[in-house]
């Protein structure tokens, strides 16, 4: 019989080889002034009435809590409800409104109920009136106010339904409103099978039908049921005065959109049969015309599941159906002429079609596209029109300008360039209200008005322009001083256009973000009127030094990031490094190299920011460009290591030239497709000593039909999907690297499963690695509790393996020294 001395080492021995139980976790707090800054309180959000004569203020909490946060929501079809509000799930609410007139200064409160989850603004568009959904424990409720007593709002309607699509929205007359409601006499949710009724089963009939992964898809009958009974609800009338009539009968309706004379609605209706697979936008789904009693005056489209499409194809039949709004009812909708297929070869893609009320007889054909239709906005005339198409080979857009009236009549091309030509953007159209609520685009005599990023080697400054639609030659009315960041909210396009203004937003470094109001003669001071005087949030950061940067990849790409530098830096001081970044494709390297942003825009760190680093002794690299350059969209990323590899090496290389980091202590990080880069960079280079990966994907064979640009499926390219898989390459992997993921993760490809793997296949392999999951987050973090634990796990890693970390072996320097890739 063993003595006890023996039991006991025997005893000891099995419990050091048991697994070790994970950690006790528990929400931890980064360092107080990160708590304090991340804790700010948000400014508002600003609003301004149709007719720029008043303001609201939305005002919200810095971040929501997890309490908030994890409120009980329900997936179906890709969409996530929420079952107490009857409407798509919002992770927090703003909690006040108040208004002003711009005629004074006063800011007067809307008095809601105490305590009102608040979800939403709007204004009428006489100006006259603004909505206010209001969520409580029983649904959710539409309040109104009038500009002459905004104090003093009322209810007009209860239990709104916006799971399918919008719950409302105002008539053209501006005092009405077009309501989804909860049908009448609803009863209770449906409640689960308490045992299973039978497996579930799908089938596939042999047509190819590829679709990119999605997250809350249906599963069971039980969810089909949810889903009609969320879903289903009674279009209604609202009078301000709280009285409605119902239009038709309820219905699954995905949108009720009026016609702008008021007297139709076009209602898109989802049916059966549904999907396991596709998500709610791509299920069958009947479009008609309405008189406003609910009788069916025309069934313009019943689109089946979209299902057997090409990959960045189209549906067949009528689609991006609308009213043109410069006509009492005419129908306009675009079809493809392709059968929906990019890969066909074919002399136009789309066509533009309308019909006019009483919708009979054949739609009439507006005009053809080369490429795929892109988007159609009207001038005043309702014989004119713009039309926009896109070539996806080129990543090339194209702008026309149409009279209806002569056919023959050459096109007037207002834009024709590289999509992604920021240089060459000539901005976006000012558009205005017609008397229904609709707009349309506005014009100053024969000419439009623009306004744009105006970006440029230095970085963006932003403009307003006119141009004329007869020489198409353009004059900008007003540009965004130097040492500053000003950008046009909102034109006034009523009135005299000598006396007519402008609302911009502007900030500096140290300075908040403030609305002005400019008039056309800009460059007077005393033209410019203070709308808002918000106050600098976090002082604390005011010091912080930022600078735009610019540098060249080995193949002479030219790359730019923006150099933060903590508050009371000494020049010539090397500091760890952390370079955050996101790889964009792009068709050549002129477009690739063009500087994005701005160095004069104020500083608010917000969220799990990786710039709250600064107040931890770090350089901060932000948007370091990672561009992956290649003349056919098809193939692209067949170099994207050794792309994102070399801007790496330059980013670093260009840090450390102007003796802000030290070579020895860099990392890097990135959200989403960024972590992607960065599992791919540790695996691949030995640049940096540790990383951060925030919501990504690493195993590619989960994402077989495509992803980010990546056109080709897994069948066709196999190597590039293997090689672009950090989870291959796991036993490479020998930087430490941090993973975080919410653990309700809805965007398509980066389920919480892929960051789970690639941590297992990294302990597996003898890397080192931490996962860390976030309770009921989505693909960014909102509760104030996750995002104040994601900056404590940041900031402790990067501390232990990077800023404090031990000098590599010698023979590692050796190697990076060696390649100017730093390739493993």
């Amino acid at each position: 019989m063993p003595n006890l001395p023996t039991l006991l080492l025997s005893s000891l021995a099995l419990l050091a080889a048991r697994p070790q139980a994970p950690e006790v976790q528990g929400y931890r707090l980064p360092p107080q002034i990160v708590v304090d800054l991340a804790t700010a309180p948000a400014p508002p959000m600003v609003d301004f009435s149709p007719d720029e004569r008043f303001m609201i203020f939305v005002e919200r909490d810095a971040m929501p809590t997890i309490a908030e946060v994890s409120r009980r929501w329900i997936g179906l079809a890709g969409t996530r409800v929420d079952p107490v509000a009857n409407a798509t799930f919002s992770p927090g609410f703003a909690k006040s409104v108040s208004f002003r007139d711009l005629r004074g200064t006063a800011q007067i409160p809307v008095e809601l109920p105490a305590g009102s989850r608040i979800g939403g603004v709007r204004w009428s568009h006489t100006s006259r009136h603004f909505a206010v959904t209001v969520v409580t424990d029983k649904g959710t409720e539409l309040w109104v106010a009038d500009t002459d007593h905004p104090e003093k709002p009322r209810r007009v309607a209860q239990n709104l339904n916006g799971v399918l699509g919008g719950a409302y929205a105002w008539m053209p007359d501006g005092r009405t409103l077009l309501v989804m409601r909860v049908p009448d006499g609803r009863g209770p949710e449906p409640p689960a099978p308490a045992v299973p009724i039978g497996p579930n089963a799908q089938e596939t009939s042999g047509a190819a039908s590829p679709v990119r992964t999605y997250q809350d898809l249906l599963r069971t009958p039980h969810d089909e049921t949810l889903l009609e009974y969320f879903g289903t609800s009674q279009i209604t009338i609202v009078n301000l005065d709280g009285t409605s009539t119902p239009v038709g009968k309820p219905g699954m309706y995905s949108g009720a959109d009026p016609s702008p004379d008021g007297k139709h609605l076009l209602v898109s209706r989802v049916h059966r049969p549904f999907s396991y697979v596709h998500p709610l936008s791509e299920f069958p789904e009947a479009t008609e015309v309405w008189s406003l009693d609910g009788t069916v005056e025309k069934l313009v489209v019943d689109q089946p599941l979209a299902e057997n499409i090409p990959i960045e194809g189209v549906r067949t039949g009528p689609r991006s159906i609308g009213w043109q709004p410069t006509e009492p009812a005419t129908l306009v909708w675009c079809e493809a002429l392709d059968d929906g297929d990019p890969r066909k070869k074919v002399d136009f893609r789309d066509r533009w079609v309308a019909l006019a009320a009483p919708f009979s007889g054949e739609a009439r054909e507006l005009c053809k596209v080369q490429h795929r239709a892109r988007g159609l906005q009207w001038m005043e005339s309702p014989t004119r029109m713009l039309v926009t198409d896109y070539d996806r080979d080129r990543r090339w857009t194209r702008t026309q300008l149409l009279d209806l009236t002569d056919p023959s009549k050459k096109p007037v091309i207002l834009d024709d360039r590289s999509q992604q030509d920021r240089y060459k953007n000539p901005g976006t159209l000012v558009m205005k209200l017609t008397a229904s609520g609709n707009r349309v685009v506005f014009q100053d005599g024969d000419s439009v008005l623009r306004t744009g990023e105006g970006a440029g080697k230095g970085g963006d400054r932003p403009f307003l322009a006119r141009q004329s639609l007869a020489t198409l030659e353009s004059q900008v009315l007003w540009r965004c001083a130097e040492g500053c960041y000003e950008s046009v909210v909102d034109v006034l396009t009523e009135g005299d256009s000598s006396k007519r203004g402008f609302i911009t937003r502007h900030e500096t470094p140290t300075s908040p973000p403030n609305y002005l109001l400019r008039s056309m003669d800009a460059g007077r001071d005393e033209n410019v009127v203070p709308l808002t005087k918000f106050t600098d949030p976090q002082p604390q950061i005011r010091g912080i030094q930022k600078e735009l940067v610019t540098y060249k990849r080995k193949d002479g790409v030219e790359l730019s990031a923006t150099m933060y530098l903590p508050a009371g830096y000494k020049k010539g001081t090397p500091l760890p490094l952390f370079i955050w970044a996101y790889p964009l494709e792009f068709n050549d390297a002129s477009t690739a190299g063009q500087v994005s942003g701005s160095p004069h825009r104020f500083t608010r760190v917000a969220g799990a920011s990786h710039l709250f680093l600064l107040t931890q002794g770090y350089a901060v690299m932000d948007n370091a460009t990672m561009p992956v350059v290649g003349s056919n969209p098809e193939t692209v990323n067949d170099t994207f290591i050794q792309q994102i590899v070399d801007s790496a090496q330059a980013a670093i290389d260009k840090a450390v030239e102007m003796g802000v980091a030290d070579r020895e202590r860099v990392a890097v990080g990135g959200h989403s497709y960024g972590a992607f880069m960065t599992a791919n960079l540790l695996a691949h280079c030995d640049l940096f000593r540790a990383g951060i990966a925030r919501s990504g994907a690493y195993n590619r064979t989960l994402t077989p039909f495509g992803f980010q640009s990546e056109r080709r499926t897994l069948w066709e390219a196999p190597k590039v999907y293997s090689e672009l898989s950090p989870f291959n390459y796991a036993h490479k992997l020998k930087e430490p690297i941090l993973f975080i993921h919410g653990e309700a993760d809805s965007n398509t490809g980066t389920f919480p499963i892929q960051s789970d793997r690639m941590y297992r296949a990294l302990k597996g392999t003898g890397g080192t690695a931490r996962l860390v999951t976030l309770p009921f987050e989505n693909h960014g973090y909102s509760a104030k509790e996750s995002n104040l634990h994601v900056l404590a796990e940041m900031i402790e890693w990067l501390d232990k393996y990077v800023k404090n970390a031990p000098a590599r072996p010698s023979d590692a320097g050796a190697s990076k020294s060696a390649g100017a890739g730093g390739g493993k």
